[in-house]
Parts: structure tokens; sequence; C-alpha cells
């Protein structure tokens, strides 16, 4: 069941850049990591940022590194992603996810948001 609910995905040339953000909406969000994955068409969703409660250990794909940055505003209670010089590969569902590394773990997962990159 989706509880975060992700905005600023959309159709963009390529070339182009989007900004993703993922609200916490009302978790304690000083408390949680943030991981943003993506599931192309007929593909297994795969990892793609990720940045822990304390903005630091943040860890790339390679595909993207270079391209895409993920930061997090704890004024807004909110992880970002950061998307430049996309390409038609990018086009995917974007899924955010904050989480605890507890036992058992503690996870908030999103509906995903659509980016499209047209060529």
């Amino acid at each position: 069941q989706a509880v975060l609910a992700e905005s600023g995905g959309g159709l963009v040339q390529a070339g182009g850049s989007l900004r993703l953000s993922c609200p916490a909406s009302g978790r304690t969000f000083a408390l949680l990591d943030g991981t943003w994955y993506r599931q192309a068409p007929g593909k297994e969703r795969e990892f793609v940022a990720s940045i822990n409660r304390f903005g630091g250990d943040i860890q790339y794909e390679d595909s993207v590194k270079g391209r895409f940055s993920i930061s997090r505003d704890d004024a807004k209670d909110t992880v970002y992603l950061q998307m430049n010089n996309l390409n038609v590969e990018d086009t995917a569902i974007y899924i955010c996810k904050l989480h605890k590394t507890t036992f058992p773990p503690v996870e908030f997962w999103g509906q995903g948001t659509q980016v499209t990159v047209s060529s």
C-alpha cells in the first residue's frame, strides 16, 4: 500500500531535466533514509540513488552518476532527485522509499511517478 506521494515526473525531451520530490507526509523524516528506484516496462525494479538521514552516504547507480543528484531538505521533510541530461533509457516509473534500518525494518513506499524521455 503506497503511502508516499511522489511528484515531478512528466514528458521531457532527451537532454532535458526534471526534479522529483518525495515528501514524508507526516512521518518522522529526520529518522528516515531515502532511496529512489525505477522500473521500466518489462524490466525489474532497479536502484537509482540513496541518501541517509544525515544527508550523507550518497550512492548512485552507475548509469546515472554525473547526471542525477539526490538531496534532502529537512525543513520540508522531502527527498529530491534532480535528473539532468536525461536520455531515452531513463524512461521508467520512479519510486521513492523512506526507511529505517531496524529490525523489523520500517519502510514507506510511494506509488511512483512516470518519467518519459522522448528522442
